[in-house]
């Protein structure tokens, strides 16, 4: 096989790795663990130059010694630009986040994720919503927005021996886990939330939960959470057992193999969202699918789709299908067509993204992309949108 692709890290510790470190529970491409995986978890890397390792051969040196030793860590800084050519709003965004995160392996089978995440923006309006700025119910810029300092992750994860589930508790972001593919990720695939997790899945912020996965049978696993529907990373409590209005969620799939679990997967998942106590957020609740199969370790054609009862979620109905390209250089690509239908607003709107990741080191990134949204529904005087982005990571 030319490539192993990021899925040892989101397999769940549902077959039992010989390396503890590649098992440290629920996970997928935009969690901890893949990020700490240079070049998304591909194997024998080829890259352009090896900055930002060349200018400080000494502190990656320690952090080596670190990670021998069971502890790992990344502090890493992102950007996103973006550009609309809609008529209405401010026309311009740009955001950065700085993000200090790790993983302890305190047992054989026991560790603890941590994430710390400063959010900010540089202009008026950040990408995240830009796109509602300009007219269009689309969240163009996923993660980056000006929320400030978050605690995003601080869990532990118990595995079984056997290596036939595995448990996390704590402050849990569910997105790491919930309805997965390979290009689910907005720090390294699309940036258009309507390519990320399901836009019709109200899902709460990171916030103190549960989440558990078992292996059924040899292809088939249940993944299930538990969260809080009223959390605020900026400012974490244990509120959520006060007031019990919850966030809850059930996946079943199938995959080929787990060590391909999010490459090749076909899953469906349902979930439910109490209503606010203060009456902010009525009840809501769905159903998701999803169908992803990695063909020659190269390309990556999906079809997702979603229904909710459209309260909270940003669409009721949401149809989105794609593909996907892993090339030399651990490049990435991606197209993705997306059709979704609003609550209460009446009309269809189309969203097109494309992108492509140079992976110019393993701690460099440059992102260009293209959004076009046909028929923006909150801009009825204009008939499409484009939006041009450039983010960039760099890891240290």
């Amino acid at each position: 096989m030319k490539f192993l692709p990021v899925v040892y890290v989101v397999s769940l510790a549902l077959v039992g790795l010989a390396n503890p470190l590649q098992a440290q529970g629920l996970g997928g491409p935009s969690s901890v663990q893949a990020d700490l995986a240079p070049g998304d978890g591909l194997t024998d890397p080829q890259f352009r130059s090896d900055f930002p390792q060349s200018i400080a051969p000494g502190w990656f040196a320690w952090k080596d010694g670190l990670a021998e030793q069971g502890f790992r860590f990344n502090l890493d800084y992102l950007t996103l630009l973006q550009s609309s050519s809609s008529d209405m709003g401010e026309g311009e965004g740009a955001s950065g986040i700085f993000r200090f995160y790790g993983n302890w392996q305190a047992t054989e089978l026991g560790s603890l994720t941590f994430k710390l995440e400063h959010r900010h923006a540089y202009t008026d309006v950040a990408p995240q919503f830009l796109g509602l700025d300009g007219g269009a119910l689309s969240i163009t810029g996923t993660a980056f927005n000006d929320n400030g300092t978050m605690l995003t992750n601080l869990f532990w994860t118990q595995r079984a021996a056997a290596g036939n589930w595995t448990l996390q508790a704590g402050q849990i972001d569910v997105t790491d886990f919930l309805d997965l593919y390979g290009a689910v990720s907005p720090y390294t695939a699309f940036q258009n939330l309507a390519f990320n997790t399901n836009p019709t899945i109200n899902t709460p912020n990171p916030g103190l939960g549960i989440a558990g996965g078992l292996q059924l049978g040899s292809n088939f696993y249940a993944v299930g959470s538990i969260a809080d529907a009223n959390a605020d990373p900026t400012s974490p409590d244990l509120d959520v057992f006060s007031d019990g209005d919850l966030f809850k969620s059930v996946e079943i799939g199938y995959t080929s193999d787990f060590d391909r679990i999010y490459f090749d997967n076909i899953h469906l998942t349902v979930w439910q969202a109490d209503a606010a106590d203060d009456g902010s957020r009525a009840e809501d609740y769905g159903a998701a699918f999803s169908a992803a199969w990695f063909i020659d370790n190269t390309w990556l054609p999906f079809f997702r789709a979603g229904v909710s009862k459209g309260t909270a979620a940003l669409y009721k109905r949401s149809v989105s299908a794609g593909i996907g390209y892993y090339g030399r250089n651990t490049d990435g690509a991606g197209l993705g067509l997306n059709w979704a239908k609003a609550d209460g607003i009446d009309g269809d709107q189309l969203t097109a993204e494309a992108f492509y990741r140079f992976s110019i080191s393993p701690g460099l990134q440059i992102t260009p992309s293209v959004q076009f949204i046909s028929n923006p529904l909150i801009n009825t005087s204009e008939d499409e949108i484009v939006l041009f982005g450039l983010r960039t990571r760099i890891v240290f």
